[in-house]
């Protein structure tokens, strides 16, 4: 039988020509690859579209958001300290406007600026803006440790967040023009199983509200484990990039005429008693605030940094302690904004909670 394919093959050969042959051959290739490739580019355009589908969580969150559907007049931004240290609701109450939190686990300022950059661009102008320092706030994202890409992967054609991460890691542009690139390669948490859930309209649990995601913790054992390794203390650098990023940040306020408040939420006294240079970095802080016409509200005295029960680690407080600290933001807000003559009556309708 072998023989006799290859008999056949040696007759078409003959017959064709070998240079028409093997030309045939590269075409049945390349129609191959082309199938290939719009296979893959389907799945990965559907992976997406399924999880722009979530509407609770994390991803419901930032598809809030991203679809222009927020459009709140306080919006706080920043890291998983922001994320977890702001009520919107409270702070709604308190002061008669509508709030947002857009913090997110795991981002440095530079992802920040891009976050809070691509949500202006997509929802009305905000009266305030909110943003979170740490005392890292001058260290920018190392390329190859953007935190938890799977969640950018269906927002990669907004050009704001796309040219933030593409700064910090080339390997970007990878994410979105090569098909299942981001959710295969870059992305560890088989974010890919989310996107087919959110096809099939399966939605996780509720535990995001208005962006902030409260935690139900008590002190853990984290603290004592991390100063038992910085016993000499600790020093957080004071990178140009860093600096960039906050200047960004506050540059964008001013752009769209929101008050910016700069706020340095309550941290654990003894963690700061273990921040070698954190006179200099407040230094920073006050000097970029005064420059830009911005405030800083710092809250390192605030009773909340000495009481543990407050916490679940050094640098974040749990739900009753966030409650504490919400109310405090928004009665102080409150009485800013009534001193700055600011208009307090919501005069838009917050589209969708973001919540999963």
């Amino acid at each position: 039988m072998e023989a006799l394919e290859e008999k056949l093959v040696k007759e078409e050969i003959v017959t064709r020509g070998p240079v028409d042959f093997w030309r045939q051959g590269v075409i049945r290739l390349l129609l191959f690859f082309l199938f290939l490739g719009l296979v893959t580019f389907g799945v990965d355009q559907t992976l997406s579209y399924g999880l722009r589908r979530i509407t609770t969580s994390r991803f419901g969150a930032i598809n809030a958001w991203m679809s222009g559907n927020v459009n709140t007049q306080v919006i706080i931004n920043g890291s998983s300290r922001a994320l977890v240290h702001y009520d919107p609701r409270i702070i709604s109450r308190e002061t008669g406007l509508s709030a947002y939190n857009l913090g997110a686990n795991g981002v440095q300022i530079d992802v920040q600026a891009g976050i809070l950059d691509a949500y202006l661009a997509r929802n009305q102008a905000p009266k305030i803006i909110i943003q979170n320092l740490e005392a890292f706030s001058f260290e920018a994202t190392k390329s190859g440790e953007i935190y938890d890409p799977g969640i950018y992967m269906p927002h990669l054609d907004s050009p704001e967040l796309y040219r933030a991460l593409l700064a910090i890691d080339h390997d970007v542009w990878k994410w979105r023009h090569i098909p299942l690139y981001g959710y295969a390669v870059a992305d560890m948490r088989f974010t890919w199983a989310r996107g087919i859930a959110g096809l099939f309209g399966i939605q996780g649990r509720q535990d995001y509200f208005d962006g902030f995601n409260p935690r139900f913790k008590d002190w853990s054992q984290d603290f004592e484990n991390f100063r038992k390794g910085a016993s000499s203390g600790v020093e957080y650098k004071v990178e140009s990039k860093g600096r960039e990023a906050l200047v960004r940040c506050l540059e964008l306020a001013r752009t769209k005429g929101a008050l910016m408040i700069l706020v340095y939420s309550p941290e654990y006294v003894e963690m700061q008693h273990l921040e070698k240079n954190r006179g200099e970095i407040f230094l920073h802080f006050r000097e970029l605030a005064e420059k830009y016409g911005a405030e800083f509200w710092d809250y390192s005295d605030s009773p909340l940094c000495s009481n543990r029960d407050f916490f679940y680690n050094s640098q974040h407080l749990n739900a009753r302690g966030a409650e504490l600290f919400s109310e405090d933001v928004a009665r102080r807000l409150r009485r800013f904004l009534e001193s700055r003559k600011v208009a307090t009556a919501p005069n838009v309708s917050q589209g969708s909670t973001g919540s999963e």
